[in-house]
Parts: C-alpha cells; sequence; structure tokens
C-alpha cells in the first residue's frame, strides 16, 4: 500500500511538474508570438508610412524636371504644379527656392515684389536682412492651409535647412532635414531637390554646383506622417516616430518592451517605434487553479494544444505558399487580387496585373530533365523577388505560370515592370540548360469599378497569349476598345 502511495504521489508530482513546465513554455511561446506580431506590425505600419513619403518625393523630383525645362517659371505654373503636389501624399506645402546672386538681388526683388530678408521659422515678422553672396529666396509657395506664405525668405541663412540644401544641390539626391519648425506653420521636415540649369553638366559635384539654378521644396508635417503609420496599427498602440534622438511623435523617453522599423524619406531615416499594450499574461493564481483541477488532464491538454497548433500552422503555410519557390499559391495570390482591386477602388487609383508564361519550358524538362525544370523556376521567382517592389504580390500559380499585382501603378509604370521582368529574364543564365525568355500579359484595374478580379485576370490572360501568338518573348497590355472594335467589326 505505501509503495502504491509513493508511487502515486510520485507520479502526481511528476505530471505537476511537467504541466507547469508545459505551462511556462506555452506562455513564453504566446511571448515569442507576440513580439514577432508587434514587430511584423511595426514594420507593416513604417513600410506604410514610407511609401505615401516616397510617392511624395517622386513627385518633387518630377516637379523639379519639369521646372529645368522651363526658362522662366511664372507664378501660374508653379501653382498648377505645386497644387497637383498636394494632391496626393501626404506634402502639405510646397514651395520654388531659386539661386539668386549678390548681382541679381535687386532686379529680382523689383521683379517679384519683395525683399530677400532672413525670418522667424513660421513667422512672417521681418528679423534683418541679410548680406551674402548666394540667396536662396521663397519665391513660389502653395500649402494646403489658409497660410500667407513667406515670400522672399532666404533659406541660405537658415542654418536648419542650408545644410539639407547643400546635399541636395551636391549629391542630385533628394535631402531632408530634421524635424523643425516649418515656414507655413507646424512641426515637420523639408525636402528638398535640386533643380539645374538644362542641358549642363552634373556628373560630378563641381559641375553640380555650377549648373545649380534652385531647388524644389516640400513640407511634410509629422503628424501627417505618424498618422499614415498608425492607421496600419491597432488603436489602443503606443506609438513613437523619431529621428536620431529626437522624438517628433509620441512621449518622450524609451517604451519598454517594444518594436521599431525604420523609415526612409530622402536621404535620412526616422524610426517608428510601437508598443502593443494587449501583452499576453498568465496570472500566478490562474495557473495554481489550472494545476489544481487536473495536473493529468492539463499535461494531456498542452501536448494536445501544441501539435494542433503546430498543425494548423504548417497547414495554413500549405494552403497559402508555393512548396517550390515560396511564392503565394493560386488561391492566395486570387484573395492578394481582389484586395489590391478593393483598396484601389477606395482609394480612386489603378494597378496592374501582370501574367507570366516562360516560352518552350516543357523543352527544358525534355531535354535537361524535371529537376532542372525545377531549379529553373526557383531561379525565375528570384528574379521576380528582384524586380518588384515590397508592396507588389507575387504568385506562381502552377507549372511556368506566374503573376504579379502592382497597386498604385499607372499604365505606363506597368509597362515599364514588364519590359523590366522580361529583359531580366532574357538575360539570365540558368544554373541548368540555356537562357529562356517568356511572354508576359498586362491588365489594368482601378479604371472601371465594375470589372471585376476574374475579368482582370482574363484580361492579363488573353495579352499574354497575344504575346506568344506574336512570337513570344515580348510584353502585351490588354486594351478594351480594341476587343470592343473587334466585335463590332
Amino acid at each position: 500500500m505505501r509503495i502504491r502511495f509513493w508511487i502515486g504521489l510520485s507520479a502526481v508530482l511528476l505530471i505537476a511538474a511537467g504541466a507547469a513546465a508545459a505551462a511556462l513554455i506555452v506562455h513564453a511561446d504566446d511571448d515569442a508570438d507576440f513580439h514577432q506580431m508587434q514587430r511584423e506590425e511595426a514594420i507593416r505600419a513604417a513600410h506604410q508610412a514610407e511609401a505615401v513619403a516616397v510617392l511624395s518625393v517622386g513627385q518633387l523630383d518630377s516637379a523639379a524636371a519639369f521646372i529645368q525645362t522651363e526658362d522662366d517659371l511664372s507664378e501660374h505654373e508653379f501653382d498648377v504644379i505645386g497644387k497637383s503636389l498636394l494632391g496626393q501624399g501626404v506634402l502639405t506645402g510646397t514651395a520654388y527656392v531659386p539661386r539668386v546672386t549678390a548681382d541679381e538681388r535687386a532686379a529680382y526683388e523689383r521683379r517679384h515684389g519683395f525683399e530677400i530678408v532672413e525670418r522667424t521659422p513660421g513667422s512672417l515678422s521681418r528679423r534683418r536682412a541679410v548680406d551674402r553672396p548666394v540667396y536662396y529666396p521663397v519665391t513660389y509657395v502653395a500649402a494646403d492651409a489658409d497660410t500667407a506664405p513667406a515670400l522672399g525668405y532666404d533659406l541660405g541663412s537658415d542654418f536648419e535647412r542650408a545644410p539639407s540644401m547643400l546635399r541636395a544641390g551636391l549629391t542630385d539626391k533628394p535631402a531632408a532635414t530634421p524635424a523643425i519648425q516649418l515656414v507655413l506653420g507646424g512641426h515637420g521636415i523639408n525636402v528638398f531637390r535640386a533643380v539645374y540649369r538644362d542641358g549642363a553638366p552634373t556628373s560630378t559635384p563641381a559641375e553640380r554646383r555650377r549648373a545649380l539654378v534652385g531647388f524644389v521644396a516640400g513640407s511634410f508635417k509629422t503628424t501627417d506622417l505618424a498618422q499614415s503609420a498608425i492607421s496600419a496599427l491597432g488603436e489602443d498602440s503606443e506609438v513613437q516616430l523619431k529621428v536620431g534622438d529626437e522624438t517628433a511623435i509620441g512621449s518622450d523617453g524609451e517604451l519598454d518592451d517594444a518594436a521599431s522599423a525604420p523609415i526612409r524619406i530622402a536621404d535620412r531615416t526616422w524610426v517608428l517605434v510601437a508598443r502593443d499594450p494587449d501583452r499576453p499574461d498568465v496570472s500566478l493564481p490562474l495557473l495554481l487553479a489550472v494545476v489544481g483541477i487536473s495536473l493529468a488532464a492539463l499535461l494531456g491538454a498542452l501536448i494536445f494544444a501544441w501539435s494542433r497548433k503546430e498543425r494548423i500552422e504548417e497547414l495554413q503555410r500549405e494552403a497559402s505558399e508555393d512548396p517550390l519557390t515560396g511564392l503565394k499559391n493560386r488561391r492566395r495570390f486570387d484573395e492578394d487580387l481582389r484586395t489590391a482591386m478593393a483598396r484601389s477602388r477606395r482609394e480612386r487609383t489603378t494597378g496592374a496585373l501582370l501574367m507570366l508564361d516562360l516560352d518552350h519550358f516543357k523543352l527544358v524538362n525534355d531535354t535537361y530533365g524535371h529537376p532542372a525544370g525545377d531549379r529553373l523556376i526557383v531561379e525565375i521567382a528570384e528574379v521576380l523577388r528582384h524586380r518588384t517592389r515590397e508592396s507588389d504580390s507575387l504568385g506562381r500559380l502552377g507549372g511556368d505560370e506566374f503573376a504579379v499585382v502592382l497597386p498604385r501603378c499607372s499604365r505606363e509604370e506597368a509597362i515599364l515592370t514588364a519590359e523590366a521582368i522580361a529583359r531580366e529574364i532574357r538575360e539570365h543564365v540558368p544554373a541548368d540548360g540555356e537562357p529562356v525568355t517568356a511572354c508576359v500579359g498586362v491588365a489594368m484595374f482601378g479604371e472601371d469599378a465594375r470589372i471585376g478580379a476574374a475579368s482582370v485576370a482574363s484580361r492579363a490572360d488573353a495579352a499574354m497569349y497575344a504575346a506568344k501568338d506574336d512570337g513570344r518573348d515580348g510584353v502585351r497590355i490588354f486594351d478594351p476598345q480594341a476587343v470592343r472594335e473587334d466585335q463590332l467589326g
């Protein structure tokens, strides 16, 4: 009896110890999952804010290119350009800042009706006239608020902005300031894009310095940047937006147990720090209660829960991922296409679907064997990853057929991307066998909200087969007008 008692008691104690250890393991696993989820949320929010900012910086590049070709920019022309830049992205203001020498100053002031002076940032009160060999006055301004423009304000005398302007002029790349008080009001950053004399050489810093005629400047409010990131996070998440050691948005100090992700704006990197308050917690009383109910049952339940969780994760991965390439399979890709089209309708933007099929892939399998064909499929998947953006969706639909969703993409950008993919595949040297080519079909969505995902896929597929019929190794875009004309004919 005593032996059986101690054996039973030992078994209970062993089960109790195993149950307690299992509970701790589950808690650690939940904690790791939570941190992984928090990191992914921070990265997703940072990418969303960065994508919005990159769009606006790209528009500044386009504006600089337009101004460069103009001999004499008028106020009306800049007003048209500036307001178009404010229509998208998160820019709250734009300005044209020309380079004016001391000899040109008087004539320039008479022409534009202002005196070039240094001013207090964010205020129109005149501080003092500046005496410099070169001036960078704010000449034309467009803003999304009814704020009087600080025309004549010499940015070259502004220690917060002048270094960024110098970098933009010498590197021929957009340059951003740290978080500062904006001239048009609010707290944020300025991004400068250099404008050079049209046709002048700009290969070296010295050539760019001689060819510099001015800058296009854009203003980002930190609140707008933060909002574009926060919209991708939970409502209760605590967020900071930092530049270096300075906190531009959120509480000062360090957030404990938080995740961070970089946001690249022009040549400056911000850091988004996010903390989700819904951290999993297992209190000691609850643990003791669970152990007290049934230690043996708890151990069995935990083992079942672990195996079930692992099986669910495996099934989810198998259900959405192509096992050979790691790209999304057809079912998951179709979901991404419908999601991109729904977002396109909400945001009133256009996107594109690319359908891609390798030419003579069967010949590769017949000549070099199926293992060589599988290796080629994997290599082509890597080519697609290299030629697409983080925001794009890639999928392998089966065999040698791939597809790409390009959100926020114009018709011209879609064609350029498709041609770049076809060229990359053509120039790729496989590990086994000879180089291959591909046919790419392009179909736009967002232009007609009545068109569904199945119709867009059918259009892209039809364009791809049109490329095959035209001799392969080519890109074709589906043209609804041409189809209607064929039907009427």
